[in-house]
């Protein structure tokens, strides 16, 4: 399966699908327009090995919800994650039943590599 879930208004998923050159070979999923199943996170949750390194502090909901003084469980992230689309670290790759969460460098290069 190659499958990349991302944000297309994202200048950083864009850039990433751009410096990747990934092609129609992956099936794009946009996450504001065509949002994420339950099915979906659970696929991801079984590549990753759980829902929180799927989920995204750095969203500006985090912040404003107080999640932060929360203790979070698994099952309350996956229904953030569902919920709101922007608590899905982005972007999500799948491709050769491996998972590659998020934007940093050495993920990217990972990503690269597996290509």
């Amino acid at each position: 399966m190659k499958k990349i879930y991302y944000l297309s208004t994202c200048s950083t998923c864009n850039r990433i699908i751009k410096d990747l050159n990934l092609d129609d070979s992956f099936d794009f999923q946009d996450i504001k327009t065509n949002k994420i199943t339950t099915e979906q996170i659970e696929e991801m949750e079984k590549l990753s090995g759980s829902y929180e390194s799927l989920f995204s502090k750095r969203a500006m909901k985090y912040k404003s919800m107080g999640l932060k003084e929360k203790n979070l469980s698994e099952n309350d992230i996956k229904t953030l994650i569902v919920e709101e689309y922007t608590f899905l670290k982005r972007p999500v790759v799948l491709l050769n039943n491996k998972i590659f969460i998020g934007n940093s460098k050495k993920v990217v290069e990972a990503i690269a590599n597996e290509l």
